[in-house]
Order: C-alpha cells, then sequence, then structure tokens
C-alpha cells in the first residue's frame, strides 16, 4: 500500500501545561495517515467548585434535618419511658431488676471454664488404664 501525502501540517504546542489541564489524547487519523492532537475546550475550574459546594450544602442540609428528627424521636421516647415508669412504678422495676439478672447470667457462662476437647485417642487411653487397674 502506498504512502499517502499529508496535505495538512499541524504545529506542535510547545507551551507549558498548566496543573489541573486535562492531558488530550492524540487521533490517528487513517483518511488522511496523519496523527494530531484536536484542540481542548478551556477548563474552568470554578464550575467544578461551585458544583461540589452545592452539593456539600445539600448533603449538610441532609444531616442537619436526620438530626433534627432524631433528636425528636428520642426526646419522644424519653418522655414516653417517664410516664410509664410514673404509671407503672412496680413492674418498672420488676422489668429493670430482671435485665439485670439476664445481664449477671449472661457474665458468668461468657466466663464460665471451658473444658478441654477429649478426643478419641484419650478416651481410649483412660478405657485402657481402666481395665488395666480391674486386671
Amino acid at each position: 500500500m502506498p504512502r499517502r501525502k499529508n496535505t495538512e501540517t499541524t504545529t506542535l504546542d510547545t507551551s507549558g501545561a498548566r496543573i489541573g489541564e486535562p492531558v488530550p489524547k492524540a487521533i490517528i487519523d487513517t483518511n488522511t495517515a496523519s496523527v494530531g492532537v484536536p484542540r481542548q475546550p478551556d477548563y474552568d475550574p470554578q464550575e467544578d467548585l461551585s458544583a461540589l459546594r452545592k452539593q456539600i450544602d445539600a448533603l449538610q442540609q441532609q444531616v442537619l434535618d436526620i438530626a433534627r428528627s432524631a433528636k425528636g424521636g428520642a426526646g419522644k421516647a424519653v418522655r414516653q419511658t417517664e410516664a410509664a415508669v410514673k404509671l407503672y412504678p412496680v413492674t418498672t422495676v420488676l422489668l429493670v431488676a430482671a435485665a439485670a439478672g439476664a445481664l449477671v447470667l449472661a457474665g458468668r457462662s461468657a466466663s464460665a471454664p471451658r473444658h478441654r476437647y477429649h478426643s478419641p485417642l484419650d478416651e481410649l487411653r483412660d478405657l485402657y488404664h481402666a481395665l488395666r487397674e480391674r486386671v
């Protein structure tokens, strides 16, 4: 296949790259057998920063709304608990005692010493020693 002649010449951009500037990609044109870099649009980081600031503001507002609703729910739960304690003091004391007892029992069972696992070989040794003592 014969070489195609390049009818268009491109100049190399020798100015230094700026920080934050997108890296251009080279384009190979198979019709004209030329390699060139298309002009990149100007990059304005202020647009991206303003969009990010808007997103941050929206997220802050969502967090504030969630915190307010959680605070309201916690306050409602406290008021309901106080009302239940005032209406049913004996039942409340029994319920707290039962919960404390359950925690104590759970703590004891968790700290109970674990028994050593006996392998079948240990059981055979014990059986052998027991039989040997009989004879």
